[in-house]
């Protein structure tokens, strides 16, 4: 029966075929075929685009059009051709690499992390990844949540980067500079386009490059137009809050 779904997309001329793809499709339904990447069968893709965050040149996304519903049973089957097992891609616990693994967990919460002698015991982080082109849109732990946009180096610069910014919120890190921007733009568009958000926080640090990251986010919100409040945070190289406001 067909019917009108998320389902992934291959862009063939993106495609190099380098198959970093395939391993991650929890289904199997990726093979590389003729140097590209194919999909087997519409049927044998459940749309959740676990796939998204390991393809380097950024030819895999998640699109709706109309396709055969999705059929666990084939995949099922199609997995024991393969002598593989259904694995659960948000609850990943498996062996492997998890770098590309949606993971959801239990957390240290604000309240905890306030009443412990130290302050720091135990992490805020409630899911995995935490790289922008490793998280697709589909990211179930995007939906209805406090989305905090931050560059790689304010973990490392601001003390207090768990307990004020990380606390409550999920977490999207890369750097402007060394990552792909258009990729960036996209991702986050796509987001502010498919997810509702409570809020957006963007915190960067106050070297020139890094504000690129502001433009970016700028960017897609221009495009997308999310009903959303934003929060503009800036950090020294020493560690201070330079600026706080609204963006």
């Amino acid at each position: 029966m067909k019917v009108v779904r998320k389902i992934i997309k291959i862009d063939e001329e993106l495609c190099d075929g380098c198959g970093l793809c395939v391993p991650d499709c929890a289904e199997g339904s990726l093979q590389i075929v003729d140097g590209k990447a194919r999909l087997m069968a519409d049927k044998l893709c459940d749309g959740l685009g676990a796939c998204l965050g390991s393809c380097p040149t950024g030819a895999l996304k998640i699109i709706e059009r109309q396709a055969d519903a999705f059929d666990e049973q084939a995949v099922h089957q199609l997995l024991a051709s393969q002598g593989k097992k259904v694995s659960a891609p948000v609850h990943f616990h498996g062996t492997g690499c998890p770098s590309a693994q949606l993971q959801t967990f239990q957390t240290t919460t604000p309240c905890q992390v306030a009443n412990t002698p130290s302050g720091l015991s135990g992490s805020t982080l409630s899911h995995w990844p935490v790289q922008i082109r490793l998280i697709p849109p589909t990211a179930p732990f995007l939906e209805n949540c406090d989305l905090l946009v931050a560059a790689d180096c304010t973990a490392v610069a601001y003390a207090g980067f768990q307990k004020d910014f990380l606390a409550g919120r999920v977490v999207m890190m890369g750097c402007p500079k060394f990552d792909d921007q258009q990729l960036y733009v996209d991702r986050f568009t796509e987001i502010f386009r498919s997810r509702k958000l409570r809020s957006l926080t963007i915190l960067i640090m106050e070297v020139p490059c890094c504000h690129a990251m502001l433009q970016i986010v700028r960017t897609a919100l221009n495009a997308a137009k999310p009903d959303i409040p934003v929060r503009q945070v800036v950090v020294s190289i020493q560690g201070a809050i330079k600026e706080n406001g609204v963006g």
